[in-house]
């Protein structure tokens, strides 16, 4: 401590800086290393890609017991497992609460808004969640946790929990405007300002002091109202009034900030805002999530089970989420029963809770666009490296001419601050600035720009089907029922009369998650179409007319009248019994089991009126029903009419039936598991919806296609049906197989195995087993990589991807290299997906209609959802467009803004080098550039031009190429170190050449070059003195300063490239016409002086025959400076040395391309290659080097008819299909 506050005191403050940007060193340099239990600081650091550094506080709490859930009837060495903390409240508010206890002592640390609390037992901090931390079993919640918690109990665990809010605390603008001002660039700022005043260049001091000022208030203003609105949002609901249980019958009202786990919440009949994550135990809750899952369907949670095989299960959040009630989630309303209670427990509270970890996600966001500026932070180094040397150079040359100590400490650091650009990171932000302005005018909206040049390097984009590649909206194509074990014909109608009393019927009216707001059905579009086939009505009784029947039954659907079949109605006999007949077809829904994406199924237990015995209703995906049904109740043909159908790409839903036992009573029912319910099933038929291609669908895959960027299929439909839309839209082309990779578990001492089904060409079903054959010969393995890999695509179910992760890892790699559709997929399974494609190295997007696909969408790259719900906070990306014809806009967006980010980086680089060469020659005659060329060269033309080449908007079309996503790339390197020689080399021609001059001399106010001749010059003036002391009026600064201003100019053109990422530099006007003004008043200056303008900017005049020169040296410098990188970049470098590094998607060259021309290319390519060590180069990316391997392997792709096992990863055993 005492060496670091004399190294603090020595360096004026500096040392302190540097340990507050570097919080490792900071640690090390004032801490002394002791246990972690005796800590008082800590140092942290994350376990991503990112391996930042943290600097956390110890502080100690006093608690009548070590963990939340210790119990106060026992002694204190009876623990429980633990819980979540949020915020220690100080032992004297709360020691004499607990006075029968002695206090203990308890360690804790706050990071991002969690706390972390210290463990005897295992030695380390760790994190209390909620009540899953006790491993709480589903009987138990009901058991142990349903009565609700005393106060005492609840202020003891508030003391670990915290108070139950998602405080988004707003920083003042002194706590902010600190936090900016100590930026290293703002620092480093300062101390330029400082140096610059040093040398009274007080002008160009003022107008960066006045640009630094500018760029701190307009980022405090945005990052301010970051956080006031992010502050809105969460507190709008996160205070409430809520009614708790103090045991089994007291309730009370209390302030949803006083809930921790563990609380019972009773949930009003008219709904409300959840403040907090709870499990539902008694009653039914339509709840709309859209606000966590973009899905505005509203969303049926039941009551978590107490009995059977389910409730044995350790409680989990994620498994169980269809009988958790989320926090800020809307409760619309509640389905409650006589007597009893709408209850939750709480399982978890503040930042713990779902939305905690979204605010979270916000508050604190995993840096993005890493590697662009960790490349930028390099070649500033590289640029520092270079003003080392002048520095040095600087150093040596004052000495040598005896300059004074001051005036070389001045100059000499003076180059430093020359290399580092004062508007770098302001003109960097500004093509992103641009690029989500024109994202908004067509309707994508962001809220993370950083992302939007992580755009501009998506090689592979996933796709959810329904509602991104297909219509939203199902259509009812047909229906097709069981009769006497076989399948009858297809029916179009559902709503017939002969119909109506029929179990198929009864079971499309029944299950389904429906409900009615303010009147209005409301639910599940798949359900909704499919009820408004049968044409029955639904109806939601209120609380006074359950009470009058006895089993309740909450909701009930019935036929129309009209509807009733005709023969009751003619009939004498039955006229008078109308009444009971159409009450006899009123079905009344006792239990609702919901949909499960997990399960791909759902059910309800029903009673039609009049009878003594319920009946089970289930629905879902046809292989999942035909699993749960008796089998001889299942057709035969089941499995080819599925196909014929699925092959068709219709969606084929299955139902089935069940009789239940007359003796099960309604609060039987209400404990039975699921699993009790939804087995010995009869088969009913099949429903079959038509889901409809989007029109733009298959042109933007096309396009994409042609653009080199891999797409695939994620969805949770069947397989067949999956593969079908592939290939409809083009994803899977007309001759491309499909291989199926059908996993098995391990099962009865066998191991897992993979079958690969070779699904037929769609043209040629007819010859199924030759197509199969033929296509299959030795021959094809021997042909060339470029056409066998163009030939088959994988396709892989939920089920199997689940065996082939677990069971074949060393397969996943090359499977998803290939794999295109991916059906029954689970949404931890579509994140998982999305991990295992970024392993190898591809920058994944992810576009989904925000269903089930939130946690893909942020773990993307780049997701785009197209839902314009509260859930875009949860996607960087949403568009009010319905359709896929976002994602090329939004690529070409992120291409043209990473190319933006580089020209204007360049740029910025060569303006400090060409800057840094002119001031190192003038350094050389001891001169320097006057403070108002300073000025001129940073505002005039540097801040305008470095703004306004941003502007280039998007290219039209999508082109193969990708732009380069790193900085410290050959082409890059090559186009920056070739355009510094070029200037170098003409500012050391112009500076010697003006030497040469036989009018030169040294420069006085009395000098007139302009008027001598140069036969009549007199050489007595070269002995005279310069008479300024800076020695800023002379030929050579004069002739520096117009070369240089040409310079910035020149390589501004030459890096604002249009064509292929951006429009051509013509279309961007501001830019074009900033160019031609500055060089109009350039060339005007220049070769027409204007003495107030001469005088300002402290130039001297010199001969119209040098002014000809000058504009010689000018234009040749530029035309270099073009050919150079059209010539050496463009053809050079792109076309011949770097290009076949783009990736293994790229269109094959049609064979009959092999030109002459093609045949130069190819050598000139090798040749090009072997130069820059490109030619044995392995590839840099995984999926890259993978598919090289696969070459070679003679295996892959596996054969038809063949079978992997887990034991023998490499054999491919023959089995018949």
């Amino acid at each position: 401590m005492v060496l670091v506050g004399m190294g603090a005191v020595c360096s004026g403050g500096l040392l302190l800086l540097l340990l507050y940007w570097l919080p490792e060193w900071g640690v090390k340099g004032t801490c002394t290393h002791t246990s972690l239990r005796d800590a008082r600081t800590l140092l942290l650091r994350t376990t991503d890609e990112f391996r930042q550094w943290f600097r956390a506080k110890v502080h100690v709490m006093l608690a009548p017991g070590r963990k939340p859930f210790d119990s106060f009837n026992l002694q204190s060495t009876a623990q429980l497992p633990n819980g979540d903390g949020d915020h220690g409240v100080s032992a004297e508010e709360h020691h004499g609460k607990f006075a029968q206890r002695q206090p203990a002592q308890i360690h804790y640390f706050t990071h991002h808004s969690t706390k972390y609390y210290w463990n005897d037992e295992t030695h380390n901090f760790e994190l209390y969640k909620g009540l899953e931390d006790v491993n709480v079993s589903c009987a138990s919640v009901h058991s142990d946790h349903s009565s609700g918690l005393s106060k005492m109990l609840q202020d003891y665990r508030r003391l670990f929990f915290g108070e139950n809010e998602i405080a988004v605390r707003v920083p003042s603008l002194f706590k902010l405007l600190i936090k900016e001002v100590l930026n290293p660039f703002y620092i480093f700022q300062l101390f330029s300002v400082i140096l610059w005043s040093a040398e009274d260049y007080y002008y160009y001091a003022t107008a960066i002091v006045f640009m630094s000022v500018i760029s701190i208030a307009t980022s405090l203003y945005t990052i301010k109202k970051q956080y006031v609105m992010l502050h809105d949002m969460v507190a709008a609901h996160s205070v409430v009034r809520v009614s708790v249980c103090r045991g089994n019958k007291d309730i009370e009202e209390a302030m949803s900030t006083e809930l921790v786990p563990g609380d019972v919440v009773i949930i009003p009949v008219n709904g409300m805002i959840m403040p907090c994550d709870a499990v539902l135990i008694h009653g039914t809750c339509i709840v709309n999530e859209s606000m966590l899952t973009g899905e505005s369907v509203p969303v049926t949670k039941t009551s978590l089970p107490s009995l059977g095989e389910e409730a044995a299960r350790r409680y989990n959040m994620e498994e169980h989420k269809r009988y958790t009630l989320f926090c800020g989630t809307h409760v619309i309303q509640t389905r409650f029963y006589t007597g009893e209670l709408v209850k939750a427990v709480v399982v978890r509270t503040g930042f713990s809770t779902e939305k905690g970890h979204l605010v979270r996600s916000i508050l604190y966001p995993k840096p993005t666009d890493f590697k662009l500026y960790r490349d930028a932070y390099l070649f500033l180094l590289c640029l520092v490296g270079v003003a080392g040397i002048g520095f040095i150079y600087t150093i040596v040359l004052s000495i040598m001419n005896k300059v004074p100590a001051k005036t070389i400490i001045i100059e000499s650091l003076d180059i430093i601050t020359i290399t580092v650009p004062p508007a770098l990171p302001a003109a960097m932000t500004a093509g992103i600035v641009y690029a989500q302005r024109r994202l908004k005018r067509v309707g994508i909206f962001c809220i993370s720009p950083q992302r939007i040049n992580m755009c501009g390097q998506l090689n592979l984009v996933c796709f959810d089907k329904t509602g991104t590649l297909t219509e939203d909206g199902l259509d009812l194509w047909g229906i097709q029922r069981i009769e006497d074990g076989s399948f009858s014909p297809p029916e179009s109608e559902a709503a017939k009369e002969s119909l109506v009393n029929s179990a198929f019927v009864a079971c499309m009216a029944t299950c389904h998650s429906l409900t009615k707001i303010e009147g209005e059905l409301s639910g599940d579009p798949l359900d909704l179409k499919m009820f408004s086939a049968t044409g029955w009505i639904l109806e939601e009784p209120t609380e006074e007319e359950t009470a009058l029947h006895n089993p309740i039954m909450p909701t009930v659907v019935r036929p129309p009248k009209h509807a009733i079949p005709e023969a009751s109605q003619s009939n004498p006999l039955t006229q008078n019994m109308e009444l009971s007949e159409v009450s006899s077809c009123e079905i009344g829904i006792v239990r609702q089991f919901p949909f499960s994406s997990a399960l791909q199924r759902m059910s309800v237990v029903v009673r039609r009126l009049g009878e003594r015995h319920m009946d089970a209703y289930l629905k879902g995906a046809p292989e999942i029903v035909a699993n749960l049904c008796k089998q001889h109740t299942v057709p035969q043909s089941f499995t080819e009419t599925l196909e014929t159908y699925t092959r068709q790409g219709f969606r084929v839903i299955a139902l089935a039936h069940r009789q239940l036992e007359s003796k099960l009573s309604w609060h039987k029912v209400q404990s039975l598991s699921r699993d009790l319910i939804e087995t010995n099933m009869e088969f009913l038929g099949l429903i079959i919806m038509q889901n409809k291609i989007k029109q733009e669908t298959a042109g933007v895959l096309c396009e994409l296609r042609k653009a080199n960027i891999r797409t695939l299929m994620v969805t949770g439909d069947n397989m067949l049906t999956a593969i079908s839309v592939a290939r409809d839209c083009g994803m899977v082309r007309a001759h491309e197989k499909v291989i199926i990779a059908d996993a098995v578990p391990p099962k009865d001492f066998q191991s897992a195995s993979i079958t690969w089904h070779y699904t037929e060409n769609p043209a040629q079903v007819v010859k199924d087993n030759q197509t199969v054959e033929i296509n299959l010969e030795e021959g094809m393995y021997d042909k060339k990589q470029t056409l066998q890999e163009q030939s088959y695509h994988f396709a892989v179910s939920g089920r199997a991807f689940a065996v082939i992760t677990e069971h074949f890892p060393h397969l996943v790699q090359k499977l998803v290299l290939r794999a295109t559709v991916f059906a029954r997929m689970a949404p931890d399974q579509k994140t998982q997906l999305v991990e295992v494609l970024q392993s190898i190295d591809y920058t994944v997007g992810m576009c989904g209609d925000g269903a089930n696909d939130c946690g893909a969408l942020k773990r993307a790259h780049s997701g785009i959802s197209l839902s314009e719900l509260e859930a875009s906070v949860a996607s960087p990306f949403t568009s009010s467009t319905s359709n896929i014809s976002c994602v090329p806009n939004l690529i070409r967006e992120g291409r043209a803004a990473l190319i933006t980010s580089f020209c204007v980086f360049k740029f910025m680089a060569l303006y400090s080098i060409i800057q840094y060469l002119s001031v190192t020659l003038l350094y050389s005659i001891l001169s320097n550039l006057g403070d108002f060329q300073f000025l001129f060269i940073d505002i005039a033309i540097i801040l305008i031009i470095a703004f306004t080449m941003s502007l280039n908007p998007a290219w039209k079309d999508l082109v193969w190429r990708r732009p380069p996503s790193s900085l410290i790339s050959g082409p890059l390197l090559c186009s920056v170190l070739t355009q510094i020689l070029t200037c170098l080399v003409f500012q050391v021609l112009a500076f010697l050449l003006v030497r040469q001059q036989s009018w030169y001399e040294i420069w006085t106010p009395q000098s007139d070059a302009c008027n001598v001749s140069s036969s009549s010059l007199s050489h007595s003036q070269n002995t005279t003195s310069p008479h300024d002391h800076k020695n800023i009026r002379n030929y050579e600064n004069t002739t520096l300063f117009y070369v240089s201003s040409f310079q910035y100019l020149a390589v501004a053109i030459v890096f604002s490239k249009g064509k292929p990422f951006r429009q051509p530099i013509y279309k961007n006007w501001p830019f074009m016409l900033s160019c031609i003004g500055l060089y109009t008043f350039l060339l005007l200056i220049m070769l027409y002086p204007i003495p107030a303008i001469d005088s300002f900017l402290e130039i001297v005049c010199v001969p119209h025959d040098w002014r000809i020169t000058l504009v010689v040296i000018v234009i040749v410098n530029a035309a270099v400076s073009f050919m150079l990188e059209i010539l050496i970049l463009d053809i050079i470098l792109w076309r011949l040395v770097f290009r076949g590094n783009q990736g293994v998607n790229r269109p094959t060259e049609p064979s009959s391309a092999a030109t002459p021309q093609v045949a130069n290319d190819r050598w000139g390519s090798s040749f090009l290659s072997w130069l820059f060590c490109q030619r044995n180069k392995a590839p840099s990316v995984r999926y890259m080097h993978l598919a090289l391997e696969l070459q070679d392997d003679s295996d892959w792709p596996p054969r038809p008819s063949t079978v992997t096992y887990a034991s023998d990863p490499q054999s491919h055993i023959s089995a018949p299909l």
